[in-house]
Formats: C-alpha cells, structure tokens, sequence
C-alpha cells in the first residue's frame, strides 16, 4: 500500500469455508424427488462480515497489534468483521529487521486473534519497495535475490495454512502516463524478472495460498492498470502462479472512485483471477460518502470473483489518512452514514431483522423441481414467512457453469456478471403474513448437467 508513515483457476479457502458453513448449517436435502429446504429461519445479517459472508464474500479490516489492547477496538473488529490484514506488522522491516533475525512477535499476535475470532486473514505484505530494513538496499544482484526467496520462504511457511491471501508483490509500478516499472531495489538489480521469481516462490512455500499483485491508483482503465493488466494476462499465458489482484481504492474528492470502476475489475477477473478490494477508504462525510462506498460494494457483489473488500482501519481516529474521515467507524466508533449504506448494500439490516418489528420478520425457503425435458427442468422456489409478518424477500438461485437460466415467473430477477447467480425479489408478492407463503419459478437449460441448482437463505425485509 502506500506507506502508512506517510501514509490456474480454483476457489480460494475462503469461499470453500463459506461454502462448507452454508452446506452444513443451512441446506437440508428431504428426500431423492429434488426437494430442497433452507432450515430454521435465516434473518437479514447485522453486521459487516455476516452480511457478506451471506454474499459468499470476506469483509476484513486492516488490524494493527498495538491497538487489541484497546477494548473498543477490540470490540468493534470482532463483531463486525471476518476477515484480517496486518497493517504493518508483516512488513520486511517488522519481520526482519536485521539479516536473518526475524521477529514474528506482533505479526503471531494479529494471527492468533484473527484465527480466535474464526476469521480470515491476508497477508501484506512480502515484496515492496518501502518499509525495507536498511540493510536490504546494500544488497548485490545475488545476495539480493537469495535475500528475497528466503524472506518469501521463511514468511510463508511460518503462517502455512493459516493465511488465506498473501500481496506476494505490492506496488511495483509507477504512477502517471509511462506504464514503467518502478525503480525499485529489486527492480535495479533483478529486473523485470523478479516478480515472476516471487511468485513462484511464493508458490513454493504456500501452494494453498491465493497470490496476489497489489497496487494502488489503478482502480480505473489508466496507464498504470494498463501496465498491470498486461503482466497478469502474460503471467496466466505462460502459467506463472498468480491468482489473485488487489485493488487498494483509497479514494478522496479530488480521486473519486472512477466511473468505470467495476468495469476495470471485472476486465482483470475475465483473464482468470480474482479481483480483491484490499486497502478502502473513503475521504469525507454524511451522504457523499455513504453513496462513494455503496458504489465501490455493488461493484465486488456485480462481479462473481470478487472474493471481499478489506478497509483500511476500524476506526477514523487510527487512519493513516485521520483528518479525512475515512472509515465506517467515527473516533467514538459510532457507525457513520457509510457504514448503513455498506451493510444495506450487502443486504444486512440493522439489528438483523428481528421478528416483531414493523414489517420485519423472517423467512425461510424451499425448492423442488416440477418439470423436466429433454434439454431443460423447471424449478420452483416457496418462499414463506416465519411468525411475523414481512413486506419483502431475497433469495438467491445459483446454477453449474453450464446451465442458464432462460425463464422467470412470479419474481424480479437481477444476475451477476457470471450469469450463474440470480438474486430473486418480489414481483407483487412480497408482502407475507406469518406462516403465508408465495413461490416464482424458473426455467434452467441443462447443458448436460441435471444437477439442482443452489439456493441461497431467505433475506426477509
């Protein structure tokens, strides 16, 4: 990131935890006939993680390990998020100060916690320019390179396992209209070459561990994400281990987030990567930046490999960038408008949906196949409210990568950029007296797979 004193395809642990939780606790199959119900009753989340986690995504915070101390902080990061980044405390400089002295003491610390609270945790970060102890710039073309993979190595296979992302690389290129690499230590002694080294001895040392590229103004299509863009896309082409890209999308009034935003993130995931929101921050107050962060948020859940958005700190009064405001929490950690605009974009409600409020409740959901032929099987979803009534619904239809869905009743339907993930609302049949159920439907080509599609929990309004 920028610094903080001046300022091959396959799905990450994350999502397959996600995956297991929702299977385990969530879906019951009724019989051999197609039935599928969503047991117990599923509430709006109401807090940032459970909110996302419910997207089947991470929403994380930076972390700093001089600050768990604080009870507040402390407080907030548990409830509210479910994913972890250090802040600085793996940095070159934290982790090896001197030559082959490494110090794990605060870095153990972030770790401990987050695996404690049943979070997930990023890596940041193993290879950047800043924040490098003194004695790495004094390094010839040799000793560096052995310096870098042993750094790589000793990180990694420290926290193996237990680190679901790792910025493997950050901010190796330069700002403005050149594309350049950044001339870098690394860059003056090893060359271009030395990303490519890193991630493959990342690789190495974690094969688990989604790798990613990390880098900051490149939120938009500009010179810079150009010059991204294209080392990725030559990466996946010769089969360099790169997973992952991190967007760090520190934005202010003077950078706003750019118009074609989630345009540039989803160009990155059609080479075949996940695109990763990794430092956010918003500068500023009140309704303009609620509506800032709600934008960056729909863009993640519009793209289906957009695996979660990490902010950059729990609360304004710790930001490296404090006299802005930045963050959902204010220096009391009260929420700010920004926060309820995120949590409403993630489809989580303020105290959860309770039963018993004014048109809030809870629902729970149903599916059976009804029909089938030779190319195609319809589907039917029962929607039905738990005991209280409720004036809205949300579920959730994903279908196998050959299947589509052609046809739609009895709902309004909007999908991901995949065209896999159809997210159901009410089309006249939202308003559900307790116990009174309503249904739509759905027409799935097959394409060769008669697999059942998956439902999502019932989000109640």
């Amino acid at each position: 990131m920028i610094n903080e004193f001046a300022h091959e395809q396959r799905p990450s642990r994350w999502r397959l935890a996600v995956r297991r939780a929702i299977a385990g606790s969530a879906v019951v199959l009724l019989s051999a006939t197609g039935v599928v119900a969503l047991s117990g009753t599923a509430h709006a989340a109401s807090t940032l993680g459970a909110a996302a986690a419910e997207q089947g995504r991470y929403f994380g915070t930076a972390v700093a390990a001089n600050r768990l101390s604080e009870s507040d902080y402390t407080a907030t990061l548990n409830r509210e998020f479910n994913s972890a980044t250090a802040e600085n405390e793996m940095k070159w400089d934290a982790l090896q100060p001197n030559r082959g002295q490494f110090n794990f003491g605060n870095a153990d610390r972030i770790v401990n916690h987050a695996r404690g609270q049943g979070m997930s945790l990023r890596g940041h970060t193993l290879v950047w320019h800043s924040q490098l102890p003194g004695w790495v710039g004094g390094l010839g073309t040799n000793e560096l390179r052995t310096a870098m993979n042993d750094h790589i190595s000793q990180v990694m296979g420290r926290y193996r396992g237990q680190i679901d992302s790792w910025d493997v690389v950050n901010e190796a290129f330069e700002d403005g209209s050149s594309g350049a690499r950044r001339n870098s230590p690394f860059q003056q002694r090893l060359g271009n070459g030395y990303i490519e080294e890193a991630f493959r001895a990342a690789r190495a040392a974690d094969p688990s561990a989604t790798l990613c590229y990390n880098d900051y103004n490149t939120d938009g299509v500009n010179a810079k994400s150009n010059a991204v863009y294209n080392m990725v896309a030559d990466f996946k082409q010769r089969g360099v281990p790169i997973d992952c890209v991190g967007f760090q999308s520190h934005f202010n009034s003077q950078s706003p987030v750019p118009g074609d935003y989630q345009q540039n993130l989803q160009r990155f995931a059609a080479l075949g990567v996940d695109v990763q929101i990794t430092e956010l921050d918003i500068e500023g107050s009140g309704t303009a930046q609620a509506n800032s962060y709600r934008t960056v948020v729909n863009a993640c859940l519009a793209i289906s490999r957009c695996t979660g958005i990490t902010v950059w700190g729990v609360t304004d009064k710790y930001s490296w960038r404090a006299s802005g405001t930045p963050l959902l929490f204010d220096g009391n950690y009260n929420k700010k408008p920004a926060y309820d605009a995120v949590l409403a974009a993630l489809g989580g409600t303020p105290g959860g949906g309770d039963p018993g409020g004014p048109g809030d409740g809870s629902c729970t959901v149903t599916y059976q196949e009804t029909d089938r032929w030779g190319d195609r099987f319809n589907g039917q979803v029962t929607v039905r409210a738990g005991d209280a009534s409720i004036s809205g619904w949300t579920v959730t239809v994903t279908v196998g990568s050959a299947q589509r869905i052609s046809t739609t009743w009895n709902g309004t339907p909007s999908w991901d950029s995949s065209g896999n993930v159809m997210t159901m609302r009410p089309n006249g049949n939202g308003n559900l007296s307790p116990g009174q159920s309503t249904s739509f439907g759905f027409t799935v080509m097959a394409g060769g797979d008669w697999s059942a599609p998956r439902i999502g929990a019932c989000v109640a309004s």
